[in-house]
């Protein structure tokens, strides 16, 4: 770290607002503790407002030296998500009068969805705190994209733009949402800092899972907009060719019960569907996949990228890709993987390729050694301190 970033952070106070947090497995729970403790390593002090872990996930990671995770009660749906107008609003409201009354921070960092922004930019606005927000992603082109109400759009649109034109500074995970950003939002001060992957976590190097059949690999959120079932319908023209082979689902999602129902219709034990679980397990389920595979589905939101492709090539697995879009782009680079048409005779072409060839270990190490020195979580957030930096010497 410079001098100069440490003496913008040194005992500065940072509060960061999300609604979830490590334990619950997420890429925004990563991303967001690889933050925090780099917060902390630069001398500020951290308060992370979030919200208690859903069932089955007892709450023991250590916060680094300097942070403290304050957590509080949050409706969750049937599922154990935050996710849903009630939802939101049972997080948004504790954390808006957290922030009005908790000692006042140097600064706030904000997590989507935009309603924790709107009551976020309140508060500080209130109180004069200037506060970044971290775009993950555009919920409102996420929600047209889905098939909501117009209406629905509509009104969401309007509340991220609030969100992020108040903003000291907005940072994005890729060009393409900058892009759009500044094309939907042009007060908003956006900054592309890139997206990435724990790879300390995720590596070549530990636990690997053995079936004692090659198997492939869906691991992490199955809802709409990735439109999963498409590996299901290849996977039955696969199992023509190789019945000893398997396919793996790990994660949650929308789709998960119409993916259980499909599963029923190929031979028993031809397909597992797993829940959600920590990152460490399923490292150790990556790392004994053949391939794994993501997909955003071609009529939903274009410009939605799958980060579970991150986690594969950190622990030097390839990746299927099956859509258009950013996440082809990335797929299509030599060494990382395959990107293929949202189709399942083209998607089934490539699974029996992979599957008939055996890849050496070297090529895995290689492109594990690329994702540590390209998409590490710790690059992103140096990048986001210096915009924290930069509204605090500013």
């Amino acid at each position: 770290m410079s001098p100069e970033t440490m003496d913008a952070l040194a005992g500065k106070r940072v509060a960061v607002v999300s609604r979830i947090y490590v334990p619950e497995p997420a890429a925004a729970s990563y991303r967001l503790r690889a933050l925090v403790a780099e917060l902390a390593a630069n001398g500020a002090a951290v308060d992370v407002l979030t919200s208690n872990p859903p069932a089955g996930f007892d709450d023991v990671d250590s916060p680094a030296r300097g942070a403290r995770v304050r957590r509080m009660w949050v409706l969750r749906d049937r599922a154990g998500y935050v996710r849903g107008y009630l939802q939101y609003l049972s997080f948004d409201l504790p954390v808006f009068f957290r922030l009005l009354f908790m000692r006042k921070p140097h600064l706030v960092i904000v997590e989507p969805p935009p309603t924790t922004g709107w009551f976020t930019r309140i508060a500080c606005g209130i109180r004069g705190i200037p506060y970044l927000y971290y775009a993950a992603d555009i919920w409102s082109d996420a929600v047209g994209s889905a098939g909501y109400p117009r209406h629905i759009a509509v009104i969401l649109r309007g509340v991220e733009r609030w969100a992020m034109s108040g903003a000291a500074a907005v940072v994005s995970v890729s060009a393409e949402f900058t892009e759009r950003i500044r094309e939907q939002f042009p007060r908003a001060m956006v900054t592309t800092v890139g997206n990435g992957v724990d790879t300390t976590m995720f590596s070549p190097v530990g636990e690997k899972i053995a079936l004692g059949v090659p198997y492939l690999l869906y691991a992490g959120t199955a809802s709409e907009v990735h439109g999963a079932q498409i590996f299901l319908d290849a996977f039955e023209e696969v199992l023509k060719t190789r019945p000893d082979s398997k396919l793996v689902f790990i994660g949650q999602g929308s789709d998960f019960a119409t993916l259980a129902e499909r599963s029923k219709s190929l031979p028993v034990g031809a397909v597992e569907l797993r829940p959600r679980m920590s990152p460490e397990e399923v490292a150790s389920w990556i790392r004994g996949a053949v391939v794994t595979l993501a997909s955003v589905h071609p009529d939903g939101y274009a410009r939605a990228f799958a980060t579970k492709m991150y986690a594969s090539v950190a622990c030097g697995v390839p990746v299927i890709y099956a859509g258009t879009g950013p996440g082809a782009d990335f797929a299509a680079r030599e060494g990382i993987g395959h990107a293929v048409a949202y189709e399942k005779e083209a998607i089934a072409a490539v699974m029996l390729s992979v599957l008939s060839d055996e890849e050496p270990y070297a090529n895995r190490a290689a492109r594990s050694e690329w994702a540590a020195n390209n998409i590490s979580l710790r690059a992103v957030a140096s990048r986001i301190i210096g915009e924290a930096r930069r509204i605090l010497t500013r």
